[in-house]
């Protein structure tokens, strides 16, 4: 480092100095004291918005930027990610150097678990060595637990990270996500996403992580708007309440069906798929309920799993379902989507041919290419959700 502090003392003035702090002024307190510990100039965090496509940065001084807002003395700049080496550096999750002037410009990224929340840029004097390069990445990867925590507490980071305005559809669906919508260790990695994501209705996805298990869970409320949010809400949240009691995957299919039956008009329903995974050897166990059929890329091959459709989620009460399973091998990638991806779209968005394309590419690159393609296809009018959730099955390590 270009200071006398081991990052180790680094990590914890960082920690000490925004804990102190107001939860609003996190991130202005984390770029001085960045500057210090790094002994940079100009750094500056910038936070990926809710749609994907651009980064913003957080700023309280009295200016006008290009595509910036303001709400009160808050003001933040937006800057598309199409073709910047932020786009690369949270595509890579790898920070990156380069010239700048007399010195050199610095850019890691801010990534909790595989989820890339943001980005570090700042500027030296010189040319780091490659310890200062991992010492900043390290920040990074304290700031993003930071920002996770400190986001609890104020609205500014939703508001902020919002470049477009959420339908009240999309703001209680978005109380319905993981609070992460990518994740990555041991032998899997998942993403998950919504287009469009500020007005999306009744998709949504879900997932949890035992000790030795992976619940999944993928579906599509009938209809749009508030109505579709609101079927959507009774069912992830019953979903989440067996779960966390502890209940069977066919429990909690049975508690969410009779929850939707009790809870919505005659003819109500939505589609989904709940799947259990063994972390330890990859059996999958699936429930599918009148949803299209997951796609498995295996050794190059793109095909659909062999599973059996029951009738949606919520049409008569007391419904039994199915249990059904497949095996997860080794470097298998499954895609995990609702109608607005494969049906609607089938003959203009080849999804499979995303999948083959994106084979070297970490699941969130996939979950975002197949939305923009969905997008480019509709010219950006889609008369329904799309939703996909991508996963990873590694080879057992050791």
């Amino acid at each position: 480092m270009s200071t006398t502090e081991h990052p180790r003392t680094g990590l914890r003035v960082l920690l000490d100095r925004i804990e102190a702090a107001a939860p609003v002024d996190a991130v202005a307190v984390a770029e001085h004291a960045l500057a210090t510990m790094l002994g940079a100039r100009a750094v500056r965090v910038l936070l990926v918005e809710y749609g994907g496509r651009a980064i913003v940065r957080f700023d309280r001084s009295d200016w006008e930027a290009q595509k910036s807002r303001q709400r009160g003395i808050e003001h933040v700049e937006t800057i598309e990610l199409s073709g910047t080496v932020y786009e690369r550096v949270l595509g890579t999750q790898v920070g990156e150097l380069s010239a700048s002037g007399t010195g050199t410009q610095v850019t890691v990224p801010v990534t909790v678990r595989g989820d890339a929340i943001g980005i570090i840029e700042f500027s030296l004097t010189g040319s780091p060595d490659a310890q200062l390069l991992d010492d900043a990445t390290a920040m990074g990867r304290a700031l993003g637990y930071v920002i996770v925590a400190c986001r609890r507490y104020t609205d500014l980071f939703e508001w902020g990270q919002r470049c477009t305005p959420f339908s009240l559809a999309a703001e209680i669906q978005r109380r319905l996500l993981p609070s992460a919508l990518a994740w990555q260790a041991g032998r899997l990695s998942l993403a998950g996403w919504l287009e469009p994501a500020a007005t999306v209705a009744g998709d949504t996805f879900d997932y949890s992580l035992d000790r030795h298990t992976l619940h999944i869970s993928i579906s599509d409320a009938v209809g749009h708007d508030v109505h579709a949010a609101l079927l959507a809400t009774v069912f992830v949240s019953s979903l989440r309440n067996a779960r966390r009691r502890g209940a069977t995957l066919l429990e909690q299919a049975r508690t969410a069906n009779d929850a939707l039956a009790a809870h919505s008009a005659l003819g109500e329903f939505v589609t989904g798929q709940l799947i259990r995974i063994d972390l330890e050897s990859g059996a999958a166990t699936v429930i599918n309920a009148g949803h299209p059929l997951p796609l498995r890329l295996r050794g190059g091959c793109v095909d659909e799993l062999d599973l059996d459709i029951d009738i949606p989620f919520g049409l008569y009460p007391g419904r039994e379902f199915r249990l059904q399973h497949f095996q997860l091998e080794p470097d298998d990638r499954v895609l995990f989507v609702t109608d607005g991806v494969l049906d609607r779209n089938s003959d203009q968005v080849a999804a499979p041919e995303v999948l083959r394309r994106t084979a070297h590419r970490p699941p969130r690159d996939v979950v975002r290419q197949l939305g923009d393609a969905v997008l480019h296809a509709m010219q950006g009018n889609l008369a329904d959700d799309c939703t996909m959730l991508c996963l990873d099955w590694y080879p057992a390590c050791g």
